[in-house]
């Protein structure tokens, strides 16, 4: 019997292939047109500007990285709901079920803090037994915690225009915020990672430099009462903020993720744990990627406070301790990538340098604040 070729399917069209992306990204623009529309009076014209820019920004990073979709879908409804059981009263915080416990902004970073401590636990425990399904927890558990440290930072914001319309302004402003926000920013270039090289194994190491700035969040809390929402200082009375910030806490985060692998690649070169990690190979290159991400947000965030400085203080540079110490922070890792992209330099000396990096950028965001003075002592211990 003769068969008969069947014509090939049609190749869907490039639009509908995308349809999920596309959904996404007007759902993006419908929420800025929504914020434009019911707080642009609230605005001015950098902050609109920053607003609507922030759409292709975030549209991008879903249609490159599906699961940063999932994220957003998972964030706004929690989102909202906190926003939505306030009924504009502050002290339903302490009345209403669903914010004393979940969704007020300090319930929600106290979530963040234990899930990211349960998901330490569980990538050592994936890793020390070779437990797959114990390093899969650790993954979910890191997506939660970034879930509930975003919906935290989202309602706090909320929280500030409702104690007053002068105290309100974005969560990035003072040590408790920019804790958060590092917390949040390390771990999802972590699960970027993870994803990308199909390995959970660093996550034991990486979450435990997040674990330790949740640490650090909780004795902060308790002892200086840091949670409480204080009113922002004309200094930070700026749209530089919003985007200068930001920038400098991706690097930050970059650079930390950098150091945990560096001591995952130094252990397995002395034979710790060396069959349990990835390839050293892979451990360099994530390395690598790393600080060069956080050299590229670095340098856009040093520029934008120099920009920042000019408005200000009317100069773009003053040598300021702050300022010195990015200089500092700047030109390590421009060295470290010289070494690398130019002289081949690999291994040993690299990895060490990411972990020393970091305590480099450690001193440089807190020991400033807590042995020098300046113009940017602004989050003092």
């Amino acid at each position: 019997m003769e068969l008969t070729r069947q014509a090939p399917l049609a190749a869907a069209p490039w639009w509908r292939a995308h349809r999920a992306n596309w959904l996404f990204a007007a759902v993006l623009a419908g929420g800025a047109l929504f914020a434009l529309n019911r707080y642009g009076g609230y605005m001015d014209i950098y902050e609109k500007v920053i607003l609507l820019a922030t759409v292709p920004t975030l549209a991008a990073t879903g249609w490159h990285w599906r699961r940063f979709q999932t994220l957003l879908a998972v964030v706004a409804p929690l989102a909202l709901a906190g926003l939505a059981l306030y009924q504009g009263d502050l002290a339903r915080a302490e009345q209403v079920f669903g914010l004393k416990y979940l969704l007020s902004s300090q319930s929600a970073i106290g979530w963040m803090g234990a899930l990211f401590f349960m998901a330490t636990g569980a990538y050592w425990l994936g890793l020390l037994a070779r437990a797959e399904f114990a390093a899969r927890v650790g993954t979910v558990l890191t997506w939660a915690a970034v879930a509930m440290g975003t919906v935290g930072l989202l309602v706090r914001w909320y929280e500030s225009y409702l104690i007053a319309p002068d105290y309100g302004h974005i969560p990035v402003s003072n040590l408790y915020e920019v804790f958060v926000l590092f917390c949040v920013l390390t771990a999802l270039l972590y699960l970027y990672y993870e994803q990308r090289y199909a390995t959970r194994q660093l996550g034991a190491f990486v979450c435990v430099a997040i674990s330790a700035a949740v640490g650090f969040l909780m004795w902060y809390s308790l002892a200086r009462g840091a949670q409480e929402i204080q009113p922002l200082i004309p200094a930070l009375q700026s749209y530089w903020m919003k985007i200068h910030v930001p920038a400098n806490f991706i690097g930050y985060g970059a650079f930390a993720v950098a150091a945990m692998v560096g001591v995952a690649w130094l252990l397995a070169s002395r034979g710790v744990l060396a069959s349990r990690l990835p390839s050293p190979q892979v451990m360099d290159d994530v390395m690598y990627r790393a600080i060069a991400i956080g050299f590229a947000f670095f340098t856009v965030a040093t520029i934008l406070g120099a920009l920042w400085a000019a408005e200000a203080w009317g100069t773009y540079w003053q040598w300021d301790p702050k300022e010195t110490w990015a200089l500092i922070v700047w030109l390590n890792y421009a060295a470290w990538l010289h070494m690398r992209l130019t002289k081949g330099l690999r291994g040993a000396v690299l990895a060490w340098w990411a972990v020393v990096g970091l305590v480099v950028v450690t001193f440089a965001f807190l020991g400033v604040n807590m042995f020098l003075s300046g113009l940017h002592s602004y989050g003092t211990l």
